[in-house]
């Protein structure tokens, strides 16, 4: 929960996306604190859905560069909708997975978490978790504002040609939008580790 609101005052992307990290972190231990299978599976499919989009943010903002140096402001990303109009879109799907918009899978990767805690009793820990969601949607959402709504200085971004990255975009954002239709292959995998995991602690 300090990550979220560490991250409020950051205009430094990557270190923004660090306190993020922190943040997403103490989601998980939410689901830690029930112990049982739900909180277990709750988790994983957590740590599975956070895995996915970190990676395709990380791809988005190594891919960003003006005159060969690294994009490093959020104010960089300016104008960024307009001029790569398809690496601001994974920018959006992403953003929004991160805080939790439904139907994204960030969306149900938290409503799990929440579940599990409240499932057992916990809820002052949902409650935290929800607060916190809240504030860390305010970031989220206001890098999305600066690509959309805010004027690109004299310096354009360079078109992104890393073929890597943009693999790994690719697959991320498909994977994020996939588990709105598809979320079985997950939540069956999810399950059966959580009772695996379960039964040996016993």
């Amino acid at each position: 929960s300090l990550g979220a609101f560490a991250a409020i005052g950051q205009n430094n992307i990557k270190r923004l996306l660090a306190y993020s990290s922190i943040g997403n972190m103490g989601y998980a231990l939410v689901g830690l604190a029930d112990a049982n299978g739900d909180g277990v599976k709750a988790v994983m499919i957590y740590a599975a859905i956070y895995m996915v989009t970190t990676i395709g943010t990380f791809a988005i903002v190594l891919m960003m560069k003006q005159k060969d140096r690294m994009v490093e402001e959020i104010s960089d990303l300016a104008g960024l909708g307009e001029r790569h109009p398809m690496l601001a879109l994974a920018m959006t799907i992403m953003m929004f997975s991160m805080a939790g918009i439904p139907p994204l899978a960030g969306f149900f990767g938290k409503l799990f978490i929440f579940q599990a805690a409240v499932g057992q009793g916990l809820y002052w820990l949902a409650v935290i978790g929800v607060v916190t969601s809240v504030v860390a949607a305010y970031y989220y959402l206001r890098i999305i504002k600066v690509m959309y709504f805010e004027e690109a200085g004299d310096e354009a971004l360079d078109a992104p040609t890393d073929g890597r990255l943009n693999f790994l975009l690719i697959v991320s954002s498909v994977a994020v939008l996939l588990f709105i239709a598809m979320p079985g292959p997950l939540l069956t995998s999810a399950d059966a580790a959580a009772k695996s995991i379960v039964t040996q602690k016993k």
